[in-house]
């Protein structure tokens, strides 16, 4: 396979439909097969199915920490979007690039393939470690298993890059993810005697109101960080079921609410609070009628925030590869938080705006591929001779 242009390369993997919810495998072995006729050996992380892998490749010295460029291979689904254009077949049209990942985020992992040539070109004195994931779109999952790994091993990573879409802005932090799912057991009888069943809607009505009160006081001034948008921790409810009919006690109800914390605030708190309310509050009036009823909180995802210091080496490195001291913080997750939690210092900064993720009509502009082209080129620079 001769080297690609990032946009080939762009073209190649927008062609394969890796929504979270089907396999990534013929892309993995597409870059797999790419790297190996570069010369560039690569290891799988398999989920437990053996239907989806992580890809981890080292170009240059073993002996010693380098740089991670890590990217997700796993996109949202179509469904229910009236495309213009076919979301898996690359289209291009005034100086952008449509397809479902352009910007989300298979244009970073183009790009990366495409300076796979340029490193390899240079005696790296620092290692550069590619990292392709599964499943963050559905709560930073397939990652978790490789960093595992990595973290056994004596050399690990120093810094990390995620090139999420960000128009090649700096980031250093954003906001962690906890996501839950609220179990309600009532008891049912016949709508004409309502007092004596006991309304799973009703309670979880009263659990959602509870967490709008926690919201609520996690929004007052003294929990604010202006570098965020919004400035404090969010509470929300997303998704509700319950109930058979109008004249049933319903005797079954969930509910699904996330957290979205600041670094540095433990959204668990948020459950745990919700929890000891319900078993004050709820469960001993609910008891009084049906001994049985009861409230359960099931975990559904969650990753951390990330904060990076503006002072550390992995700051440095990426005001040296964007140009610009002016960090910023982005609204949505990535698995940054993971790989510092794993001791690598990560930054955030990818071609293309999240304004387009998950939209249809997906796209990244040629001029921001290119510009992620010279980015990587000057972390070749950076890595042959390191300062």
């Amino acid at each position: 396979m001769s080297e690609m242009s990032s946009r080939e390369l762009l073209e190649r993997l927008i062609g394969f439909a890796t929504v979270s919810r089907d396999s990534n495998l013929e892309l993995i072995a597409f870059i797999r097969h790419y790297l190996a006729e570069l010369g560039v050996e690569s290891e799988l992380f398999y989920n437990p199915e053996r239907t989806k892998a992580n890809l981890f490749a080292t170009i240059g010295p073993r002996d010693r920490g380098g740089v991670v460029l890590s990217g997700h291979t796993d996109v949202v689904p179509v469904d229910g979007q009236a495309w213009t254009v076919e979301p898996f077949r690359l289209t291009e049209g005034d100086g952008r690039l449509y397809g479902r990942g352009t910007a989300d985020m298979k244009g970073f992992i183009a790009s990366v393939l495409a300076a796979v040539p340029v490193f390899l070109k240079r005696s790296l004195k620092l290692p550069v470690h590619l990292a392709f994931s599964y499943d963050e779109e559905v709560g930073c999952l397939g990652v978790r298993p490789m960093l595992a790994e990595l973290e056994k091993r004596p050399h690990k990573p120093r810094l990390c890059l995620i090139g999420e879409p960000t128009e090649l802005k700096p980031v250093l932090g954003h906001k962690g993810k906890l996501a839950m799912r609220c179990h309600v057991k009532g008891a049912a009888c016949h709508s004409a005697y309502a007092p004596y069943g006991v309304n799973a809607i009703q309670y979880a009505a009263r659990l959602i109101g509870r967490l709008e009160e926690i919201g609520s006081e996690l929004a007052r001034p003294e929990h604010h960080d202006q570098r965020f948008d919004p400035p404090f921790s969010t509470v929300q409810t997303g998704l509700i079921k319950g109930g058979r009919a109008l004249n049933i006690v319903p005797a079954e109800c969930e509910f699904d609410f996330e957290v979205r914390a600041l670094p540095g605030f433990h959204a668990h708190e948020v459950a745990d609070e919700l929890q000891t309310y319900a078993e004050a509050e709820l469960l001993p009036k609910m008891r009084s009628v049906q001994p049985d009823t009861d409230i359960r909180l099931q975990p559904l995802s969650a990753y951390p925030g990330l904060a990076t210091s503006p002072d550390g080496e992995a700051a440095r490195l990426l005001a040296l590869l964007s140009g610009s001291t002016e960090f910023g913080t982005v609204a949505f997750g990535t698995e940054g938080g993971l790989f510092d939690q794993a001791g690598i210092p990560t930054v955030v900064c990818g071609p293309g705006s999240m304004d387009q993720g998950h939209k249809l009509d997906e796209f990244i502009t040629l001029e921001q591929l290119t510009s992620c082209d010279a980015m990587l080129a000057r972390l070749a620079e950076y890595l042959w001779s390191p300062v």
